[in-house]
């Protein structure tokens, strides 16, 4: 899978309308350590306008015992039935992510796209996967942490 291509695609397509997103995901206990969860998640899309850059903005709180040690964020159309896996998430972009206490952070994923990149974008819904990682190595996959329609 082309991380370009994906993030090109994505960002042609969250220009062209509004963001419902919303997202939750909790991992299992394990009898060690438990895995990353997440909490809190939330879309925001601005539109380029008068030849500046518009934004994605994916925002989630992530909380593990041990502390939070990256997210990894993918936006891509339901219509393409990509439906990625926690491997291919491995190598996309990372949020940048902000200690709020020693096991919750506060992560946010921004991505620039300018009024080039709008057309030429699949419409209806999309979805963010992330892959969340702790500390002590472990991790959670959300196949679906997020949605949001593209209209217009």
């Amino acid at each position: 899978m082309s991380k370009r291509i994906l993030i090109s695609s994505f960002a042609a397509a969250v220009v062209v309308g509004g963001i419902a997103a919303g997202g939750f995901a909790m991992a299992s206990s394990s009898s060690a350590s438990s895995a990353p969860a997440l909490s809190d998640s939330s879309a925001r899309y601005t539109a380029p306008a008068g030849g500046g850059a518009g934004s994605l903005t994916f925002t989630t709180d992530v909380w593990d015992d041990s502390g939070v040690k990256g997210l990894k964020v993918l936006a891509w159309p339901a219509s393409s039935k990509l439906d990625p896996t926690e491997a291919e998430l491995r190598s996309v972009d990372s949020a940048e992510c902000r200690s709020t206490s020693d096991e919750t952070s506060r992560c946010t994923y921004t991505l620039k796209i300018t009024e080039k990149e709008e057309s030429g974008v699949d419409r209806g819904t999309w979805h963010i996967s992330t892959l969340a990682t702790a500390e002590d190595g472990d991790t959670t996959f959300v196949s679906r942490a997020a949605a949001f329609e593209i209209t217009g």
